[in-house]
């Protein structure tokens, strides 16, 4: 069943999502070689209470930290750790936030110093992957068309797109339906109504899509060691177009 949102619920997700989105823009400031990603989950979760909000995902299943940061060939829900980042590395910084109750989520990946060429073009190609899929997020489109969009644009780079880890609907809890995928044909599945608020979160490899679990449960790598990035919106489908709620 999907949840939609009123227009106040979806003005207080996008109080959160503002938030959110300053986070990130004071992450960027900080990344650079040295900083462990341990240190950036710490200033997260600083920053969050300063602001009179908390990292949902801390706690969640289990889960031990505000952030989830994903290095180089890990695709999703890496642990911060104290190893330090290093001149040339793709990190990403994943986190969901709570203010009063509505939440937001966002993942943005970032370049480490000077990377390579070949860092520099999944990172794009992955940001622009995210942009046309939320061209498609109006209403009346099915959830195929998101898929489509960031599918035909990613394998036509030259890239791959994970199958494994989808976008979802989002409100007073992380995970709510619909699921998103990121990979589809156009004009299939189900429509997008007013008031729907979801994510859509592309994660793109250099190598092959598919992936491999580490022995901790939850970060996910790529099956040939290969980069992967990964960028992320919350957005809400209103009768104005899709609105983005985590906007930098």
């Amino acid at each position: 069943m999907i949840n939609l949102k009123s227009k106040r619920e979806i003005e207080l997700m996008h109080k959160s999502g503002q938030l959110l989105a300053s986070c990130h823009k004071e992450i960027a400031k900080i990344i650079k070689p040295g900083i462990t990603t341990l240190e950036i989950d710490a200033f997260v979760e600083s920053y969050l209470k300063k602001h009179g909000a908390t990292p949902e995902q801390k706690g969640y299943k289990g889960y031990e930290y505000a952030t989830c940061a994903s290095i180089n060939d890990e695709i999703c829900h890496g642990f911060p750790r104290n190893t330090p980042l290093e001149n040339g590395d793709i990190v990403t910084i994943d986190m969901v936030v709570n203010l009063n109750g509505a939440l937001a989520d966002s993942a943005w990946s970032y370049a480490v110093g000077e990377v390579s060429t070949e860092a520099t073009r999944l990172l794009q190609v992955t940001e622009e992957a995210l942009q046309r899929s939320i061209d498609q997020a109006v209403i009346g489109n099915r959830l195929g068309d998101i898929g489509y969009a960031i599918q035909s644009y990613v394998e036509g780079e030259g890239f791959s797109v994970v199958r494994d880890f989808t976008g979802h609907g989002i409100g007073r809890t992380i995970h709510e339906s619909p699921t998103i995928l990121h990979y589809g044909e156009p004009n299939k599945g189900q429509r997008l109504k007013e008031g729907m608020v979801i994510t859509i979160e592309p994660m793109v490899n250099v190598g092959a899509w598919e992936s491999k679990m580490d022995s901790n449960g939850w970060t996910a790598r790529t099956i040939d060691g290969k980069l992967s990035a990964q960028y992320e919106h919350t957005i809400a489908i209103t009768k104005e177009g899709p609105l983005i709620l985590t906007k930098q």
